[in-house]
């Protein structure tokens, strides 16, 4: 209970700033929350999804893929049913890859949308702090400047020890802000990685098929020409 004691105290003598930051503290975390839940949740149904749809791939079962794709909303299926789309549509990889590469752009910002908040938020707060601790200065050298000579020592003391509660506290809300900034960040890049590579695993498989697919037609071809060399 002193604790909490300690902890109200802190607060109702940090000004009327500290509300602002409260809310501002308060509004960041749920964004982190549900940031950090969205996140791990597309990680784990991306892996699923992939592990599933890579062995069909490299077995060359295309028309099974579109099949799996379709029926599948991770941003990984979005991403492979546009390129088994392209695949059976045109013959080169380029455009398969450009495909592909346009739906990633696409997905990017669905993926990064709100993170970018929690650092405004966190440099928010630090303002907000300091604005609190400005303002209590101001009231303080205000109330000093017609207290009695002897009180103004001590008067002054306890105002400027009220004013600076203001910036520990959007301290303390925007450290911990701008490191869970990071950390989402880092997630999300991660996840972006894990896209970009299995699109490039998919292109590869296309790529390879079609040479081999060249290959057999260019032996084909020759064909006729070394058996009437032979005769």
């Amino acid at each position: 209970m002193d604790m909490f004691y300690s902890i109200v105290n802190f607060f109702t003598r940090g000004g009327m700033f500290m509300y602002p930051i409260l809310f501002v503290g308060a509004v960041a975390t749920a964004i982190v929350i549900e940031r950090y839940v969205t996140l791990t949740r597309l990680s784990v149904k991306n892996r699923a999804a992939w592990n599933t749809i890579e062995p069909v791939i490299t077995q060359g079962d295309f028309d099974k893929a579109r099949e799996m794709t379709a029926k599948d909303d991770t941003a990984v299926s979005q991403l492979m049913a546009v390129g088994l789309a392209r695949q059976g549509a045109v013959r080169r990889v380029d455009d398969v890859e450009k495909a592909m590469r346009t739906n990633l752009m696409e997905l990017i910002p669905r993926l990064e949308k709100r993170t970018h908040y929690i650092g405004t938020f966190a440099n928010l707060a630090t303002l907000l702090g300091l604005l609190g601790t400005v303002s209590g200065l101001i009231s303080a050298f205000t109330a000093v400047a017609t207290a009695n000579p002897a009180e103004k020592a001590n008067l002054l003391a306890a105002s400027i020890s009220e004013a600076m509660n203001c910036t520990a506290f959007g301290l303390m809300v925007a450290v911990p802000l701008l490191f869970l900034n990071s950390f989402l960040q880092s997630k999300t890049g991660e996840l972006i990685s894990s896209l970009e590579t299995a699109a490039m695993k998919f292109l590869t498989l296309v790529g390879d098929r079609q040479a081999a697919r060249m290959q057999t037609r260019l032996e084909l071809a020759q064909l006729p020409k070394d058996q009437s060399k032979a005769a």
